[in-house]
């Protein structure tokens, strides 16, 4: 289409591929208006008249709405700022249907109820703010008013979802946010954490709680994890006697820590930490932390923990 010839609206709707109705109506709605009109009265359009319609056909394609196109055509705004503002809005609608499918995906695996089902998309739906309050108020409740910088400690146990998230993360996020609304698992986390810092000041108190460089020594945990792992990797039993140099060490360590002699009581206080520890949630909120986050899989502990209080209980005097 060239030069100064002009199309029916016939001709125009065979080479654009619009329908003579939806040329019809762009017309009356005087967004691609026809250059003029044959003798016999019928519209007649251009070449400008056929690239206009084309532009409002990819818009319309793009799902940017008539007023809209009207003031890109008549240079009342710019294709960028129309482009720009409509790729946002595409974004957002995006989220929101990948948000959509992560909550039925996740439905439809476990087979949950409808009051799950209610909760999973209400979570799902928080805004940015609503997800910093949910998670503030469980750190509260886990690390608030303790007598230590827990700084670190808050930043390292906060989910961050990305703007843009994969459909896992979303997954992942809709499990920790229930496990953050869940008071119990608050209050363990508090228990687990109190026990942590009084092992700490035992150690400070006699001066076996900084090594070298002013780093805190391992805790229960940590010692249990770095003594444990080569007997589950040699397929040692926790029943077995080979167990009771692993039961010595950790105990040996411990005492060293918190400035108490190995006794009832002392292996009674680690087994308490170490059983409070080992709760599920506990691990679920760490793995499910790093799948939001984008973070390498921790270590599962859960092995280990598990192993060393079968034989330290077994052991107990």
């Amino acid at each position: 289409m060239n030069g100064d010839t002009l199309y029916s609206i016939g001709e125009l709707a065979r080479r654009t591929g619009l329908t003579v109705k939806a040329i019809r109506f762009y017309s009356d709605c005087g967004i691609v208006p026809p250059t003029g009109r044959s003798p016999a009265g019928h519209r007649l359009y251009d070449t400008d008249a056929a690239a206009r319609l084309e532009l409002v056909r990819t818009l319309r394609d793009l799902g940017i709405d008539l007023p809209t196109i009207r003031k890109v055509l008549d240079r009342e705004l710019s294709l960028a700022q129309v482009a720009a503002a409509h790729a946002e809005a595409l974004s957002t609608q995006i989220r929101v249907l990948r948000l959509r499918r992560a909550v039925a995906t996740a439905v439809a695996r476990r087979g949950s109820t409808p009051e799950e089902t209610d909760l999973m998309h209400r979570l799902a739906r928080l805004s940015e703010d609503e997800r910093r309050r949910l998670v503030g108020g469980f750190l509260d409740t886990a690390f608030g008013g303790l007598d230590a910088d827990l700084t670190g400690i808050r930043r390292t146990m906060t989910p961050e979802l990305p703007d843009d998230p994969e459909d896992e993360q979303v997954e992942a996020w809709i499990e920790l946010a229930g496990l953050a609304r869940d008071p119990e698992f608050g209050a363990l986390m508090r228990r687990v954490t109190e026990q942590h810092l009084a092992d700490q000041h035992g150690a400070d108190q006699h001066g076996a709680g900084r090594a070298r460089g002013d780093v805190p020594r391992p805790g229960a945990v940590a010692m249990v994890r770095d003594h444990v792992a080569p007997a589950l990797a040699a397929g040692v039993d926790s029943a077995s006697p080979q167990a009771d140099a692993v039961v010595a060490a950790v105990v040996a360590r411990y005492a060293d820590l918190v400035g108490h002699p190995d006794d009832s009581a002392l292996r009674h206080r680690l087994l308490t930490l170490l059983e409070t520890a080992n709760d599920p949630r506990r691990e679920a909120y760490l793995r499910l932390l790093a799948v939001v986050n984008g973070w390498p899989p921790p270590e599962p502990l859960t092995p280990a923990l598990t192993w060393f209080v079968q034989a330290l209980r077994a052991r107990a005097s």
